[in-house]
Formats: C-alpha cells, structure tokens, sequence
C-alpha cells in the first residue's frame, strides 16, 4: 500500500494562510495525499502561532504543525504546546530538556497508517541548542516499531548542515524536508537507501517582498544594522512544499515532488 503525504512550507502571516485555504481543495484532487503536515511557526503576523490559528488550521484538515525557532516568539502560546488537546503541534525535538511541547507526534493517516512526525533544528547561524545528529538515528530505529513512516521537518540556516543530516539519516527516515529558509530549492531526489530529500521546502505566502517581508523595510534593516518592525508583504502569493510518496509497509520513499504554485494558477 502506498501512503502519500503532503507537506506546505512555511505560511507566513495572513496571506500565506489565505492562500494555503484556497489551494487545498485543487491539491486535495489531485494528489489524495493521506497526511497534510504543515509548519506553522511564521502565522502569527510572520513570526509565532496562536491557539486560534492552530485550530483554523485543524478546521482546514491539516494533520500536523511542525515549526522552529519562531515557536517561541508569542509567549502566550507556550502553555498551548503543553495542552494535552493539541500533541499534534510539535516544536524542534532538540531543544534543552524542560522547554514546552513535544518534539514528536505519531499520526494516524486517513488510510489507517501510523506516521510519525518529527521535528529537529540547527545549529549553525542558529541558537546552540542540543547537537540534531545525536541520538537521531537510535530514535528513528526506535520509533520503527510504532511507525513505519517517518517525516523529518529539519528547521536549519545552512544548507551544508541539511544535506549533511539527509545523509546521515539516509534510509532511517521516509522523508527529509528542511525548512526555514523560505527560499526553496530545486534538489529533491529519493537518497540511495530510500529517505526523500529536499534542502528547503521554501514558503507560503506573499513572494513580492523578502522572504515575506516588506521590501522596504528588510534593505532598510540591512542598510542601517538597526532593528525595524517586522511587516509582512502582501503581493505575489505563492504556496511551495513538496507531495511524497512512501511504501506503507517498508517505510522507505517512492517519490517527492516539489510543489510550487502561484496564487493565479491556482
């Protein structure tokens, strides 16, 4: 049997969240995926999620919200990755010990099979939290026994240290989509032990300024080297990810293709 997920890169603000509503009905048609994951973690007005925008997301059928460094930034929201009614929004496996929410979530998808979503963060231009490739493949083997479909969102800068890790874990996750960059990239391939891979998955939402951000104000946060309010763009919207398709029984990949579309060709 095979179990097809669909992953939607980073929503950002308002118009990723618009656009991502009127995309799922044609990407539902198309490509029946059996799991939507989605990571959430720029909703809030480009940086953090609220409860609310985590249930208008659960209202659309999304399955899972994996996220990222941006987690953090709506305190309110932390008490919400403790709720027991909300195990399906997870936040990087490898933080310290102690901080809120779960770094994992295993999900039933609408075929009847158990995937399990996980969610790790670099280090490298990044916060120095715990090393991503420790103990990463002793549970991946460990979780095989739950799961055997497993989809890795990999929330890092540098793209050596993603490919790095997609290597590392090649042939002991289904999928290794990273995230964070909002610039997609044109690398997927099926690793040689079976692990569907892809650099950055890039961004949803509006394309006309930086990496969803205001033009104007992202030059003049690098002209004067002084902090500027984060204001989101609006035009140009675009939803990107990525469609996989796995072997239900071997866990092992079968296909990714990168998902790219614009709000008038929709």
């Amino acid at each position: 049997m095979e179990t097809k997920i669909l992953f939607v890169a980073d929503v950002v603000g308002e118009p990723g969240m618009n656009i991502l509503e009127k995309s799922l009905p044609g990407l539902r048609l198309k490509y029946s995926p059996d799991l939507i994951i989605v990571n959430g973690e720029n909703t809030r007005a480009g940086k953090g999620l609220s409860e609310g925008l985590a249930r208008k997301y659960f209202q659309l059928g999304i399955n899972v919200i994996t996220s990222g460094n941006h987690i953090w930034d709506f305190a309110a929201f932390h008490n919400t990755l403790n709720n027991p009614a909300y195990t399906n929004i997870i936040r990087p496996m490898n933080y310290p010990e102690g901080v809120p929410g779960r770094g994992y979530y295993i999900a039933t998808a609408s075929n009847g099979v158990k995937v399990c979503v996980i969610n790790l963060q670099g280090r490298t231009f990044m916060a120095p939290i715990d090393c991503p490739f420790k103990n990463t493949r002793e549970f991946l083997t460990k979780i095989n026994t739950q799961a055997k479909i497993t989809v890795i969102d990999f929330h890092a800068e540098a793209t050596a240290e993603k490919i790095a890790l997609g290597k590392h874990l090649d042939g002991y996750a289904t999928a290794f989509i990273g995230t964070h960059t909002h610039v997609q990239t044109a690398d997927e391939e099926i690793l040689p032990k079976g692990t569907a891979y892809i650099t950055d998955a890039g961004m949803t939402g509006p394309f006309d300024g930086v990496i969803g951000m205001k033009t104007e104000t992202a030059v003049n946060r690098f002209r004067f080297q002084t902090p500027f309010k984060y204001e989101i763009a609006e035009g140009d919207a675009r939803l990107n990810g990525v469609v996989i398709s796995a072997d239900s029984e071997t866990g092992k990949a079968l296909s990714i293709e990168r998902l790219n579309f614009k709000e008038k060709d929709l």
